[in-house]
């Protein structure tokens, strides 16, 4: 069974750091973008940061030189580390998978993505 699974939230406090993870199984194709997304309460969920097949990245502009978008060499396990985290970060986080979109940013959305995880909290508190 394909799945994407997301780890590695929690709460912190403003300033803090956490990093996700996801694995992917049972997927044994290429992939051609993974990317991250959140949704808030209340509010439409948003792409956070994706990463392609040769690396290359790219980031919300909420996000950009806080959060680090990262893959294991084998490209199978999605990170995100985020640092300095805020209050306005907390939602659940989801990671996405595809193989063939047109193009990787985080400005897909989270449905365009064949595979699709279940999330992980993120609570940053004040």
């Amino acid at each position: 069974q394909v799945q994407l699974v997301e780890s590695g939230g929690g709460s912190v406090q403003a300033g803090g750091s956490l990093r996700l993870s996801c694995a992917r199984y049972g997927y044994d194709y290429s992939i051609y973008c993974m990317g991250w997304f959140r949704q808030a309460p209340g509010k439409e969920r948003e792409g956070v940061a994706v990463i392609d097949t040769t690396g290359r990245t790219s980031y919300a502009d909420s996000v950009k030189g806080r959060f680090t978008i990262s893959q294991d060499s084998a490209k199978n396990t999605l990170f995100l580390q985020m640092n300095s985290l805020k209050p306005e970060d907390t939602a659940m986080y989801y990671c996405a998978a595809d193989p063939q979109l047109p193009g990787c940013t985080p400005y897909f959305r989270f449905t365009d993505f064949h595979l699709r995880g279940r999330g992980t909290q993120v609570t940053v508190s004040s």
